[in-house]
């Protein structure tokens, strides 16, 4: 695509402009520094994938980071709940056992039967 002056003149597009300075002749005294200039270009380019590539995998890691500490939390708040269900599951077989205890002692004497002493039972 080119583009227009004013007066009617044509503008070259990039890559046609690149195209025409290609085939002009430069003076071997810009070979050295065009080819230093090139190598620092392709330098720059190189860092920059590096950082774009470092970038992206320092945002999977904090993503991973933000799932694995919602992770932390729901399994922490699981934590929570079953250890209170098991406290009162404690409290609960501790007043059965006294129950039991206080069943057993009360069918015992409406039988008439006396708990063994601790003689006997040596």
């Amino acid at each position: 695509m080119r583009a227009h002056f004013v007066d009617g003149r044509q503008l070259l597009a990039p890559n046609e402009l690149n195209l025409a300075q290609s085939r002009m002749k430069l003076p071997e005294r810009f070979d050295i520094p065009l080819k230093r200039l090139a190598a620092a270009l392709d330098h720059l380019e190189a860092a920059a994938e590096r950082r774009a590539e470092s970038a992206q995998r320092r945002a999977d890691l904090e993503e991973e980071l933000a799932v694995m500490q919602d992770d932390r939390s729901r399994l922490g708040i699981e934590l929570e709940g079953a250890l209170s269900r098991t406290r009162k599951l404690e409290a609960a077989n501790a007043l059965v056992a006294e129950k039991l205890a206080a069943t057993g002692a009360t069918i015992r004497h409406v039988l008439g039967l006396s708990l063994p002493s601790e003689d006997e039972g040596a």
